[in-house]
């Protein structure tokens, strides 16, 4: 069995070959009906006409625009329809089966080609006029013959006219809607076309835009990690210094051996602590906390080396089901609660600390309480405000990937540090 041919590749080969087949198949029959329709003097006149009609046929093949395959009465803006050669050609062809179907009725079968590719060939504005010249041809095959004759043959004319001009009609309305709504099809698609084209612009644009956003944020991070490596140096190693030549001055100017030692000791300590606090600072430039632990884990161990190392009892918490999470945003937050436990051990005087890690819906929430001394959060030092240090340093990290930072605080009353940001998962 042969493979269905698609009904465009039907209509394409119908335009191509029909004309033929039906000028042929109209040549056979009306030479079989002989002399009974046609007097053997019209019959001079048909041996002209259809080689005539032949000649057209091969010459159109050849030189003229083949309609595409959309069936019949389903005019394109791309078909021959705006080439004058097209309407010469259906005018002529019209005119000769008009002619033959004058000489023999049977020749209408070569007619009905008009039918079919009228709206490929005729300009909107002439396709009625070349439907209704053919239903004319037709009417007057059917009605037996033209012209007519008697009464009624006129009226059995009549009434084929009028029907065959009313079924015309109504398939060049179909065909000319159709014809619309494939205009209007394409419009749409055209303007989809341009849409999807104007959104690929905006996705690159964006794209630029989210590098560029990039770029920014890395230099804001390296901003501040500049700024709180200051912060760290000015408030521990500096100070750590400042105190070692104070005691080793004072031990210098002391006359007592004794009360000497006791500053030099000092002295010993104050450089062992300074040394532990610049190996923190080195360490801190990186999460390395993170490196083999999760973010609860490495907060834990965080709190329990700050609550060491000072002597106050501090307590870590965490709610909701922990999951990893971004490095950025795990990262921040570590840092975030290290700075707060580094301010409370700095500037707190306090007794009991609570570190609270929240996982909830959407965010994830760090709490640093004290029952220290406190303070009044609108009378910040002024290096918070123009240096980025201490609390500047903490809101700056946490405004960096989305997130905000409150502090609560009075006097005699303790520090409420928290932090809110973004839950962004692992990968």
């Amino acid at each position: 069995m042969s493979a269905r041919i698609p009904i465009s590749r039907r209509w394409e080969r119908f335009f191509r070959d029909g004309p033929f087949v039906l000028l042929a198949a109209a040549t056979a029959i009306s030479a079989a009906s002989g002399t009974l329709l046609t007097t053997p003097r019209e019959w001079y006149v048909v041996a002209a006409l259809v080689p005539i009609s032949l000649a057209l046929l091969v010459w159109w093949r050849r030189t003229g625009q083949r309609p595409p395959g959309k069936g019949p009465y389903a005019p394109d803006d791309l078909t021959s329809a705006s080439s004058g050669m097209s309407q010469v050609y259906y005018w002529a062809r019209s005119a000769l089966a008009f002619a033959l179907t004058w000489l023999n009725p049977f020749f209408a079968i070569f007619t009905t080609i008009g039918y079919f590719d009228a709206a490929h060939l005729l300009p909107r504005r002439w396709l009625r006029t070349g439907l209704l010249f053919t239903a004319l041809t037709m009417a007057g095959s059917q009605s037996g013959g033209l012209p007519p004759v008697d009464g009624p043959q006129w009226i059995a004319f009549g009434a084929l006219m009028a029907l065959n001009s009313s079924l015309a009609l109504l398939f060049s309305h179909l065909g000319t809607q159709e014809a619309d709504d494939a205009v209007a099809q394409n419009a749409v698609i055209g303007e989809l076309e341009r849409a999807n084209a104007r959104l690929e612009q905006a996705l690159r644009e964006n794209a630029g835009l989210h590098a560029q956003l990039l770029v920014q944020a890395r230099e804001a991070g390296i901003g501040d990690e500049r700024r709180r490596l200051a912060a760290e140096i000015h408030d521990t190693i500096a100070q750590g210094l400042a105190g070692i030549i104070t005691q080793l001055q004072a031990a210098a100017d002391s006359g007592d051996p004794e009360v000497a030692g006791d500053h030099v000791e000092r002295a010993a300590a104050l450089a062992r602590h300074s040394l532990g606090e610049a190996r923190r600072s080195v360490q801190d430039l990186g999460p390395g906390a993170l490196e083999h632990d999760a973010l609860p884990e490495a907060l834990a161990k965080v709190v329990t080396a700050w609550s060491a190392s000072t002597g106050v009892r501090a307590e870590f918490t965490v709610t909701g089901t922990a999951e990893p999470l971004h490095a950025e945003v795990e990262a921040t937050v570590l840092r975030i609660a290290q700075e707060a436990l580094a301010n409370s051990g700095r500037h707190a005087g306090a007794t009991r600390l609570g570190v609270t890690l929240s996982y909830m819906e959407d965010e994830v929430s760090l709490d640093v309480r004290d029952d220290g001394r406190g303070f009044d959060p609108r009378a910040l030092p002024p290096r918070e405000s123009t240096r980025g240090f201490g609390l500047g340093g903490m809101r700056a990290r946490a405004e960096r990937i989305a997130g905000r930072l409150e502090v609560e605080s009075e006097p005699g009353r303790g520090t409420a540090v928290s932090a809110r940001v973004p839950l962004v998962r692992h990968g």
